[in-house]
């Protein structure tokens, strides 16, 4: 039975006291007009609690968007939700179209940096982010006591003489919810074993980024590099915009908790006032081994990262090199679960920590550590 307003509704209550329920709860499809971003699809999706997001499909489905009460969740780049026609694959070119947002889906073929596999050279974290949907359905119906709202489309990485490779993507929420959930299910629809490389890039951002921010992460934590072995004193922590800042990435090995689920999040309990702000990830580590800390909290480019994926971030080249690289068997499907929620308040604040905390208990007190696995 949905939540609203602090009160429990049932159906025919909601029903009573509307014309539609897209008064209380919708997802308005839509196409932006102006610029780079002309042609874009988007799917405006509100929940009635204050959690509002949109998807785009002709970019990956990804989250282009978030904001609870007004308050915004992300992190935005200047470039926009720009049109895949822009996307340009050569070394760092990716950046020109990264729009960042809630959440942008880098691989297939290739996550981390621009890399050479076996002669053949891939752009920074893929092309997949870029890859339009097909198969493009979204409702919000009943479901038992439960008013859901979701959506679904299809998207390919395919090439002749090369791979052929879809990902269908499947999100829903519901009336009064301030969870969403995402359900990717990636195949080979080749007739040779395929690389499949996948990094789920949450970008928070301001104001739940900000300097009294804290990262919740009961893990052993690895820099990556230098710059990440000089900031593993601050790792947990945000903190002001800073000139020239060098980005920090940081791999955690997490534990699931009892449910199979590993916990990530960024919380702020000095927002507006101390009545806090922050947003929760969980995702499978069975599914995705490996979560990649981005801290990087330089001017304009103010932004911490929390991101699941099933490969290191080094690139395509160096996964091979090193024996780790993703392969997906002919006709294999690979199944992803990932959930988003938004802390509204301190007492969600204090239930992840508490969970977390509950986490680290179980699987007992693990140091830093700057070796990689």
């Amino acid at each position: 039975m949905p939540i609203l307003f602090g009160k429990n509704y049932s159906k025919e209550d909601l029903e009573k006291r509307t014309g539609h329920l897209s008064q209380l709860a919708c997802i308005r499809a839509a196409e932006l007009a102006d610029g780079n971003e002309k042609g874009v699809r988007t799917l405006d999706f509100r929940t009635g609690s204050g959690f509002a997001f949109s998807v785009l499909p002709d970019r990956c489905m990804d989250i282009s968007f978030a904001e609870y009460r007004g308050a915004p969740l992300c992190w935005r780049s200047a470039v926009g939700d720009a049109h895949p026609a822009f996307y340009e694959a050569e070394g760092l070119q990716w950046l020109r179209t990264f729009q960042g947002g809630m959440l942008a889906t880098c691989g297939l073929m290739n996550t981390g940096p621009a890399s050479v596999d076996q002669g053949e050279p891939f752009g920074v974290h893929g092309r997949i982010g870029t890859a339009p949907a097909r198969n493009v359905q979204w409702d919000a119906e009943w479901k038992g006591s439960r008013y859901v709202l979701w959506a679904q489309g299809r998207m390919r990485e395919g090439r002749l003489f090369g791979e052929n490779v879809t990902l269908t993507r499947r999100m829903t929420t519901a009336l009064g919810s301030n969870r969403l959930t995402i359900e990717d299910v990636i195949e080979n629809h080749n007739f040779t074993p395929t690389p499949m490389m996948v990094l789920y890039h949450f970008n928070c951002g301001f104001p739940v980024l900000d300097e009294t921010s804290e990262v919740l992460i009961q893990s052993e934590v690895i820099p990556r590099d230098e710059p990440a072995i000089q900031g593993l004193p601050e790792w947990n922590q945000g903190g002001p915009p800073t000139h020239a800042f060098r980005e920090q990435v940081h791999q955690h090995r997490v534990k699931p908790g009892a449910s199979g689920t590993a916990l990530a999040a960024l919380v702020n309990r000095a927002f507006d006032g101390g009545r806090g702000l922050g947003v929760a990830i969980r995702f499978r580590p069975d599914e995705l081994g490996y979560l990649w800390q981005w801290r990087q909290i330089g001017e304009g480019a103010y932004v911490m990262g929390l991101e699941p994926s099933n490969a290191h971030v080094m690139g395509r080249g160096e996964e091979r090199r090193q024996g780790r690289l993703p392969i997906l068997e002919p006709g294999g499907r690979r199944v992803h679960h990932l959930e988003f929620e938004v802390l509204t308040c301190q007492e969600d604040i204090d239930r992840i920590q508490e969970e977390s905390q509950a986490r680290e208990r179980k699987k007992g007190k693990r140091r830093p550590h700057e070796d990689s696995r």
